[in-house]
This record gives C-alpha cells, structure tokens and sequence, in this order.
C-alpha cells in the first residue's frame, strides 16, 4: 500500500508544479490567452483534489503503526494545494507590473510593489503557521502512537504475569499430587510387608504344629 501512495506523491510533484508555474504565469497574460490558462489550471486542481482522495484512501489501508507519518505527509499536501487555490485566485485578477502599466499607467507600479511586499509577508506568516500546526499534529500523532505501545506492553505484561501464577499453580499441584503418590507407595510397601512376616509367621507356625505332632507319636 505505501508503494501506490509514493507513486501518488510523485503524480502529485509533477502536477503541483505544473500548477505553480501557470498560476505564476497568468497575471503576465491577458484577454483569451488569460482565459484558456485559467480554464487549464482550474482542471489540473480539479485532478490534484481527486488524487489527494486516492491517497487519503491508500493511508486508511497503511497499518496503524506507520499512519501517523503518512497523515501528516497527506496534511502537508492537503495545505499546499489550499495554498494554490488562493494563489490562483489571487493571481485571476492581478496584472503584472507590464499590463497593469499598459491599462493604468505608471501611477500603479508603486502601490502594486507595496501590494506584492504585503503579500508576500502574509504568505510567509502562513507558511510558518502551517509548519507549526504540522509539527503539533506530528507530536499529537506520534503521542497517540506512543500511547497505544504503552497499552499493547501493559496488556502483555498482565498476561505475562497470569501465565507466571498458573505456572506456579500447576507447579504448587505437581508437588503436592507428588507426595501423595509417594505416601501411596510408601503404604503400598508397608502393606505388602506386613502381608509377608504375617504369611512367614503363619508358615512358621504350620512347621511347628507338625514338628510337635510328629515328636508326640
């Protein structure tokens, strides 16, 4: 599974940059030109949103212990394509510096600069927002996985520890249903003694009789 979400990512490089570049390209453009590229783009987002689905699919089938670090690559691109549909957006109704001053005039190129600086700051803040919103999934994930280890070795021990107490259970009976046997044994041999002097002094005594009945005659 992690094979066709790593197929999926390189899918999704190629496209985004393709995406990156047109949607750099189109504030250059005007008139038709303009508008076939926005229609161009505006497709290729519409295929990026179906791959990231694909590979929302693929994470779900990814196990438990490797998901987390594939949701928060999924997170990441998931945040790069929000920022490419604002660039796009933004980028539909601006002019660069050459058209703006071919509709505006000069006057435009000063307040445009400023606009751009703007921009750009805001673009950066948000780039440093969404690294730290990411690294705080990572180690909201990563705990959560920690946390799931922690309870699997619980429940092993606590298993671990009841096969020990049956064991020496088992090990408790093994002994005691020893010393019975041997206490068995022991009477056994008393028994069968006791049976032999008893036969040995009857036969004595037969012996006997009949030695003192024959002396008598």
């Amino acid at each position: 599974m992690s094979s066709d979400f790593e197929a999926y990512e390189q899918d999704f490089g190629t496209i985004t940059a393709e995406l990156t570049n047109k949607i750099g390209r189109i504030p250059k453009l005007s008139g038709e030109e303009k508008t076939q590229l926005v229609l161009n783009v505006d497709k290729q987002l519409e295929e990026v949103r179906e791959l990231l689905e694909q590979m929302d699919l693929e994470v779900r089938e990814i196990p438990i212990q490797s998901r987390a670090m594939y949701n928060s690559r999924l997170k990441s691109y998931k945040q790069e394509i929000e920022k490419l549909e604002k660039d796009f957006k933004r980028s539909r109704i601006a002019y660069s510096d050459e058209v703006r001053n071919e509709l505006l005039g000069d006057e435009a190129s000063t307040s445009e600069s400023q606009r751009a600086h703007l921009l750009d700051n805001t673009e950066k803040l948000e780039r440093s927002s969404r690294r730290l919103e990411a690294g705080y999934q990572i180690a909201v994930e990563t705990e959560q996985v920690g946390q799931e280890i922690l309870s699997n070795l619980n429940s092993d021990r606590e298993k671990i520890q009841r096969a020990r107490e049956r064991l020496r259970e088992t090990d408790a009976n093994l002994g005691k249903s020893s010393r019975i046997l041997t206490g068995m044994l022991r009477r056994i041999i008393q028994n069968r003694a006791l049976v032999f002097i008893l036969g040995a002094i009857i036969l004595l005594t037969i012996i006997l009789a009949i030695y003192f009945n024959l002396r008598g005659h």
